[in-house]
């Protein structure tokens, strides 16, 4: 059983810098993308960054030159550094890979953003 998790959430305030961490056990292959979404209060998930096995990436523009998504030395880790942030970074964060049309997520790790 695929198991993708999340780390690093909690508190910052306004300007600050938080690293989120996800990690897939039991997995002995390289997803093809890494992806982070995130879900504010009352908000629709939204998708922020993808990381592909090759280390291309994309980012949505409300976090574009603050945000930077990477993959660590393990198989299947994959960061996400935050930089700057705001208040309406405020929400769930939660990663996804995939392998071909199989998809896998992680429960979402917590990040409030205080003014």
């Amino acid at each position: 059983q695929v198991q993708l998790v999340e780390s690093g959430g909690g508190l910052a305030r306004a300007g600050e810098s938080l690293r989120l961490a996800c990690t897939a056990s039991d997995v002995t292959f390289l997803f093809d993308y890494m992806r982070w979404y995130r879900e504010a209060p009352g908000k629709r998930r939204e998708l922020v960054a993808t990381i592909s096995k090759q280390d291309s990436t994309w980012y949505d523009d409300s976090v574009k030159g603050r945000f930077t998504v990477s993959r660590g030395d393990a198989t299947n880790l994959m960061w996400l550094q935050m930089n700057d942030l705001k208040p309406e970074d405020t929400a769930i964060y939660t990663c996804n890979g995939n392998l071909n049309s199989a998809y896998f997520w992680g429960t979402g790790t917590r990040v409030t953003v205080s003014s």
